[in-house]
């Protein structure tokens, strides 16, 4: 592995000083009428303000997950939550990021001009992009690049989804390698049919399904997809030692740090308000008040939700379900949110924060499948929820001209079945493309050089064994198990024995 990295790396090196020369954007913003230099550059400001929020999530999502799990995979967790965006960044710019918008007019947003034009396509239907390739030539552009940014912290969050569901028996070079997979093929090229001008935004325009799929600011493409990959992993990956007893019984394994779950979530709720409202792409774009508002109450209503029904149901108020329970609100509209009212809001996010808890029962002991924090509920369950309410719910406020049809986006409520099957042919792709593919390279990679890691080293706990540090060195014990070995045992299963499950 390290000889193929290192080889795309010069490569990269090669053709990034070979190709400038050939620059014709506009790399300082000089070309920008002076007219119109105040409202783009807030634009630019708010996009890139709204990115660095995105950004932060990164925090949010390495808390929950390291506090949903145990003590003694703590390093190795939040390890991948920093990882994977070093590597999702790298592929992104390698190859995910011209395939994605190496055909969009949607930079025009920034700047009133389209700057990447280029794709390819098949009978009028464009499959992917093809121009800006490592930010050189027309992509040397502020434009551009300001895109690139906002679009790079998206991929970041799909990348990073699929790490609570592998959490606490994945190998560390595979989540490397997966991150690359799902930076550089998965999630650009959904992106690019759905924000790129792909065919699933042709829909409107051709076959006349509303204002074809519409997905503000990525329930679909960032949250179900990543959701996708993480069902896909958790499936080939199996369940962890000690999950499910001999007759199928489900085992709860606790994890080990509440409060940083907490945390974690209230991180992710503030990171989400520059995930939605971001997604205007232009601060002169006042909808982003409504965007905001609507961000906020669905996640409020989406853990309320959650919290009030496990306390009917099970006399205890959970802190996993409650939050849980707002992310899962959050997910669902974050496609939606652009183009709802806050009542409309508040009814999606409380249908999120109900569905989340019966998906989790549902995949845990129905299908037994094992997801440590809730992964596969939160993003995929609920990303196309978020999907389907558009086309239920879109009231027709906003969206005028987007995808190139006039008017604004309006759902099966308020007169147009089309939107909603648009909605539907868009969750079908997810689920053969987000699905399928990932499912085929996980049983690939198990196959050829194996996922997860040995028997004994995850009863050990990953950190030591994986990373060569202890997450949480001083609160080492002496062994306490009636028949210890007489042989005193490994350093990592003195530590793992310290770590209370």
């Amino acid at each position: 592995m390290r000889k193929w990295v290192m080889g795309m790396l010069a490569a990269a090196l090669i053709l990034g000083l070979a190709v400038p020369a050939l620059a014709s954007g506009d790399p300082t913003g000089a070309n920008v009428p002076a007219d119109k230099l105040t409202a783009i550059g807030l634009n630019f400001v708010w996009v890139i303000v709204a990115g660095s929020l995105v950004f932060f999530m990164q925090a949010g999502f390495a808390l929950v997950e390291t506090g949903f799990t145990r003590a003694k995979n703590a390093a190795h967790t939040m390890g991948m939550n920093l990882m994977v965006f070093l590597v999702g960044a790298i592929g992104f710019w390698l190859v995910g990021f011209p395939l994605m918008f190496g055909n969009v007019g949607a930079l025009a947003t920034l700047t009133g001009t389209n700057v990447l034009s280029s794709g390819l396509a098949i009978s009028g239907w464009n499959i992917i992009g093809t121009k800006g390739w490592l930010l050189t030539g027309e992509a040397y552009d502020v434009a551009v690049i300001t895109m690139f940014f906002f679009q790079m912290v998206f991929m970041d969050t799909a990348v990073t989804i699929p790490t609570g569901a592998m959490a606490e028996r994945i190998k560390f070079s595979a989540v490397i390698v997966g991150s690359f997979f799902i930076s550089m093929l998965l999630y650009p090229v959904f992106g690019n049919w759905v924000w790129g001008g792909g065919f699933l935004a042709q829909l409107g325009p051709k076959l006349g399904l509303g204002h074809g799929v519409v997905d503000f600011a990525g329930s679909g493409v960032v949250h179900a997809i990543g959701g996708m990959a993480a069902l896909a992993a958790a499936i080939v990956l199996g369940p962890r030692i000690g999950k499910y007893k001999k007759d199928g019984t489900s085992v709860t394994i606790a994890g080990h740090d509440l409060p940083m779950g907490i945390l974690g979530t209230i991180i992710l709720f503030f990171g989400w308000f520059g995930f939605n409202a971001g997604s205007t792409l232009a601060g002169s774009d006042l909808r982003l008040a409504v965007v905001e508002v609507n961000t906020m109450m669905a996640g409020a209503v989406g853990g309320f939700a959650a919290l009030m029904y496990w306390k009917a149901k099970s006399g205890k108020f959970d802190i996993g379900m409650m939050c849980n329970g707002a992310l899962a609100g959050l997910v669902a509209i974050t496609a939606p949110a652009g183009f709802v009212s806050p009542m409309i809001a508040v009814v999606i996010g409380g249908i999120a924060g109900l569905l989340v808890v019966f998906s989790l029962e549902f995949i845990d002991k129905k299908l037994k499948i094992d997801d440590p924090v809730g992964a596969i509920s939160v993003h995929a369950v609920n990303g196309i929820w978020g999907i389907v309410a558009l086309g239920l719910f879109a009231d027709g406020t906003y969206g005028a001209g987007l995808n190139g049809v006039a008017g604004g986006v309006t759902g099966l409520f308020y007169g147009n079945a089309g939107q909603l099957v648009a909605q539907l042919i868009d969750v079908g792709v997810i689920v053969v493309w987000g699905f399928g593919l990932s499912y085929l390279f996980f049983k690939g990679y198990d196959k050829l050089f194996g996922l997860r890691v040995t028997p004994a080293e995850e009863i050990a706990g990953l950190d030591l064994p994986e990373m060569g540090a202890l997450a949480y060195p001083d609160f080492v014990l002496a062994e306490e198990q009636a028949g210890a070995e007489a042989e005193p045992a490994a350093p990592h299963r003195v530590a793992a024995r310290a770590y209370a499950d």
